[in-house]
């Protein structure tokens, strides 16, 4: 088998600017997004008793979507679709304007 070397990855880099790793680093080491503010700020406003709420944006950056992380004991004895309920009604109902 022949080692790996730049300048065979070159074809399947394509289109990424700076060096792949750095690439995707970038964001992971920016600030938080106004929207994830705004929602870590609404979730620890409704979950008061949470002991850790960690919010990111997934969709790169527009807002569309976000994986929320929160330990709460609010959240003790629930099933996992229950607590998913709990959050998505205090999203919901803040965050997204009706469409209509």
């Amino acid at each position: 088998m022949a080692a790996w070397s730049p300048a065979a990855a070159g074809p399947l880099l394509r289109g990424i600017r700076g060096p792949p790793l750095v690439h995707c680093a970038q964001r992971m080491f920016a600030s938080q997004t106004e929207g994830e503010l705004k929602v870590t700020r609404i979730l620890k406003e409704k979950f008061p008793g949470a002991t850790a709420i960690k919010v990111t944006d997934i969709s790169g950056g527009c807002g569309a979507m976000y994986e929320i992380q929160i330990e709460s004991e609010e959240f003790k004895e629930k099933r996992t679709v229950q607590q998913h309920q709990m959050v998505n009604q205090v999203s919901r109902s803040c965050c997204w304007a009706p469409v209509s």
